[in-house]
């Protein structure tokens, strides 16, 4: 679809200019052509709005990208499908 072909074009710009692109998105099918993923989170602690950025590892990237492809529960059917996007 085009959010497939909207991230493999930002990767290969990427890739062919050797620069570091930084997307936000919420497609699964845009955030799986990147090298490094980051979830940002935000929070209230003590009436104050807190976010957070955490770099994820292989195991967070996949568990990340199904929760995104699937919503809250993630399924055996969204993780397979998470890692047939990343690879």
């Amino acid at each position: 679809g085009v959010a497939e072909i909207v991230g493999r074009l930002l990767k290969s710009l990427g890739d062919s200019e050797g620069r570091q692109i930084f997307v936000i998105t919420h497609l699964p099918q845009v955030a799986a052509q990147s090298k490094f993923h980051f979830k940002v989170s935000k929070d209230q602690i003590d009436g104050q709005t807190v976010s957070q950025i955490e770099l994820l590892n292989q195991d967070s990237r996949i568990k990340e990208v199904a929760r995104m492809l699937g919503g809250v529960e993630i399924t055996t059917t969204t993780l397979d499908h998470a890692k047939e996007l990343l690879n």
